[in-house]
């Protein structure tokens, strides 16, 4: 299976070092908005182009990955060069998904392609978690908890603040939410009681720590609703401390089973993960599999994670899934 790579960030370059451990995937292109001779990557042998040169080499990749941000770059992305190829995103806008479907599902019919919108952890493994779950037990209670880890997006917004030199923000979950829970009592959590969020920041050097406090705790949509830690730390403290992109979090599903609801059952899924775009990037590339055989297929359109059967995403035949996995 060819892989092609578009965008070449930190997802990118997770993309490459996943195709590497995958022996039936080899990277055959990647493609950037840069300057391609400024951009080195580790695999030998494989040429980097401009993004303007992508349809000359349309023959060349059997699955496009597309590593852009869900913010701007996927919702024109993903449907432009499902014209060219296969195509599989990571978009994770939730309140979006049914509009990018939608987009993407036309262009991928009408060019006889197949792609795969929003595949990742969060949406992707956690949504078929919750789907699972709640087919199993109806009558049940969803809950999700992410962290502890590091929100790109919310770090970004802190560093959008006056006097603020950089920024990390760590969502965490309550250890108390978790562990009523964990116990079946399906309790009812407001936002607040659900994560805390802590932040450390470098500010400027004259800055005024009081109102850039004051500011990211009241910053609606990202802080307002929650309990918000605000530690004021020096750059090296931050590099030294907080360089990585660790994430992770918690699927559940309480519910009860029997005729009069006597049973209570919890069915909980986990990640811990060292980095984010790493783990991501793993998960897009088991799914570029499912792409390429549905294509072959003549399944064609654009598809989530649930229209994926678990057999297409390994390189094992059907007999060996059976022996070793089943």
């Amino acid at each position: 299976m060819k892989i092609g790579i578009l965008g070449y960030g930190n997802l990118g370059k997770g993309v490459e070092a996943a195709v590497k451990q995958n022996p039936d995937c080899e990277l055959t292109a990647v493609f950037t908005r840069r300057d391609p001779s400024t951009v080195k990557i580790l695999t030998a042998g494989v040429p980097v182009y401009n993004v303007s040169d992508v349809e000359k080499h349309k023959d060349e990749v059997d699955v496009l990955i597309i590593c852009g941000g869900s913010a701007t770059d996927l919702p024109k992305q993903t449907p432009e060069y499902a014209k060219y190829f296969n195509v599989i995103d990571s978009f994770d806008t939730h309140a979006k998904i049914p509009e990018h479907f939608a987009n993407v599902d036309k262009v991928a019919k009408d060019f006889k392609h197949t792609a795969l919108i929003s595949c990742g952890w969060d949406p992707g493994l956690f949504s078929l978690a919750r789907l699972y779950s709640n087919c199993i037990l109806p009558n049940g209670s969803d809950y999700t908890f992410w962290g502890k880890g590091v929100s790109q997006g919310h770090s970004d917004a802190i560093r959008r603040i006056e006097g603020v030199k950089d920024a990390k923000q760590y969502t965490v979950p309550v250890q108390a939410a978790l562990d009523a829970v964990r116990s079946g009592s399906n309790p009812e959590l407001t936002t607040r009681q659900k994560h805390t969020r802590e932040c450390f920041v470098v500010a400027e050097e004259g800055a005024d720590k009081a109102r850039i406090e004051k500011e990211i705790k009241e910053m609606p949509n990202y802080f307002a609703d929650y309990d918000t830690t605000v530690n004021f730390i020096s750059e090296e403290e931050l590099k030294k401390n907080h360089s990585g992109i660790p994430h992770g979090g918690f699927v559940i599903r309480s519910g009860k089973t029997g005729w009069d609801n006597e049973y209570n059952n919890v069915i909980e899924y986990s990640l811990k993960l060292d980095s984010n775009p790493a783990f991501t990037s793993s998960v897009l590339v088991a799914y570029a599999r499912a792409v390429y055989r549905m294509n072959k297929e003549g399944s064609l359109g654009c598809k989530t994670v649930f229209d994926v059967a678990p057999a297409y995403l390994s390189p094992l035949s059907g007999e060996e899934i059976r022996a070793h996995l089943l």
